[in-house]
């Protein structure tokens, strides 16, 4: 008799035990479903430290974030008035338009993390087209409304804040 009543303890406290890790499991990776599938950039613009409000890559920037399930992510963002190379190849830009070609665009992948609770998005960032973002995690604010993710970068070392969103295209 004491068989049974062990073996019903032992599975009782496996199912108690699976239940709990699995819902762990749904409530740690339901969030970033809230962020899965591709989305299109809605601005890229800068807050002056004066307060003003501009436009960080052109009048009409371009630009894609996809997320996967797993939150692996990759971001990029161009400014499209960017000038193309005058010799028609890319080993023969001159240093402007080498200068043009990077400061016109924000690309970084890696993993990315979702905290409705704080409202904080967490990029693990693996690669960059600012090298000294790759290798750094970067924990950002953020706002959903209308549809629109958007949050703001860390203030850069002349005070403005870029201030990006993005409107979802596929979930």
């Amino acid at each position: 008799m004491k068989l049974p009543t062990t073996l019903w303890l032992a599975a009782s406290m496996f199912l108690l035990t699976h239940a709990a890790t699995a819902s762990e499991t749904v409530s740690m990776q339901a969030p970033i479903t809230t962020l899965e599938g591709t989305w299109t950039l809605a601005f890229a613009d800068v807050q002056h430290p004066d307060g003003t409000r501009g436009h960080d890559y052109g009048d009409s920037p371009k630009g894609v974030l996809q997320v996967d399930h797993a939150g692996h992510y990759a971001m990029f963002i161009f400014n499209s008035a960017r000038p193309k190379f005058a010799a028609n190849d890319r080993s023969k830009g001159t240093p402007e338009e080498f200068r043009a070609a990077l400061m016109g665009t924000s690309s970084h992948f890696g993993t990315v993390m979702i905290d409705p609770a704080t409202h904080t998005l967490t990029f693990h960032i693996e690669g960059a087209t600012y090298p000294n973002w790759e290798g750094t995690t970067q924990v950002r604010h953020y706002q959903m409304s209308g549809g629109v993710l958007s949050y703001q970068v860390a203030a850069r070392p002349n005070g403005d804040i870029p201030l990006t969103g993005w409107k979802r295209v596929t979930p």
